[in-house]
């Protein structure tokens, strides 16, 4: 049996995909009336709908219902995964946790993989991540994703035909670059939010793709494990189609619009941790900076333009 921790968009598509292949899967949601609504119902329909759970899928709001399960994916806010560990950490039971969250935790600058070991180092802690939309895992469409830290059963596992996993021993890797994309994604909706164009944006992803590798690098992580799926092309992904979160909130902060709060826009945080930590290393992350600083409105869009304009040119 497979767990899933958290019922919104990302960890109901990975119950559809696992679920439909036969896997038991329990889908634990935070919420009992939301259980009890999509078990009945059959499906998400807040987050997802037109996607049906199949049969193999129990939704509950009951932890315990968890308890057999060989291992369990974390579908949660990166900002709440320390919370949540800290309130539930010990009533995990699986051999594998599974982290599938991206980003990097305000409080204690750490990714998810060293957050899950923190609470349990008994259990052993795996990520996933890649490029992915939660639409097109539930639909079935062929999606790719790097599997950093788990073992060949766990591999098969959790893969399917059209939802292919891909092993990496560097988690640091593919954690920053799962986190670090959403950084340059927000930059990349502002680009484009602000009537900069499609060139911008591409020289604006790769000057971007830099700054995720020079922390990488710094951090201990390989350079191929950023050219791969969780980073260049999770980076592609999310800076380029409108589905991404990060993307079109970088639009609104470029174009002046409002953005629901309700929506969890992981690369806001991650901005704000990431350049903390780039000054405590002193490595040069201006488009991270200027994120962060547009975020917190201690700089206005003009001035952030202007800054990044009036670098100094240099050799690449």
């Amino acid at each position: 049996m497979i767990g899933v921790i958290g019922a919104g968009a990302f960890g109901t598509a990975l119950a559809v995909a696992l679920g439909r292949e036969g896997r038991e899967v329990v889908l634990w949601a935070r919420d009992a009336a939301q259980a009890e609504a999509m078990q009945r119902g059959r499906s998400n329909m807040a987050r997802l709908p037109g996607i049906a759970l199949p049969e193999t899928v129990t939704v509950t709001a009951d932890r315990a219902a968890l308890s057999g399960a060989h291992a369990v994916l974390l579908s949660l806010p990166m900002q709440a995964l320390g919370g949540f560990l800290d309130a539930f950490g010990t009533e995990l039971r699986s051999r594998w946790l599974v982290a599938c969250c991206k980003g990097v935790d305000l409080r204690t600058l750490k990714g998810p993989a060293e957050l899950l070991r923190r609470a349990r180092p008994d259990l052993e802690a795996a990520v996933l991540t890649g490029p992915s939309f939660a639409a097109d895992i539930a639909r079935g469409l062929p999606t790719a994703l790097t599997l950093a830290g788990g073992d060949e059963a766990l591999q098969r596992l959790l893969s399917t035909p059209s939802l292919r996993l891909y092993r990496s021993d560097d988690v640091t890797g593919a954690e920053l670059g799962g986190a670090l994309k959403n950084v340059v994604a927000i930059a990349a909706g502002v680009v484009i939010g602000a009537g900069l164009g499609d060139s911008a944006r591409a020289a604006l992803m790769t000057r971007g793709y830099a700054e995720m590798l020079r922390l990488a690098l710094a951090l201990g992580a390989r350079a191929e494990t950023l050219a791969g799926l969780s980073g260049f092309g999770d980076l592609v992904l999310t800076c380029t189609s409108a589905q991404s979160r990060n993307f079109r909130y970088g639009q609104a902060l470029g174009s002046g619009q409002g953005f629901d709060p309700a929506v969890t826009v992981e690369g806001a945080a991650t901005a704000k941790a990431v350049s903390n930590m780039a000054r405590k290393l002193n490595i040069d992350m201006p488009i991270t900076a200027m994120v962060a600083a547009l975020i917190d409105r201690e700089i206005s869009l003009p001035q952030a333009i202007q800054a990044l304009l009036s670098r100094p040119l240099k050799q690449e």
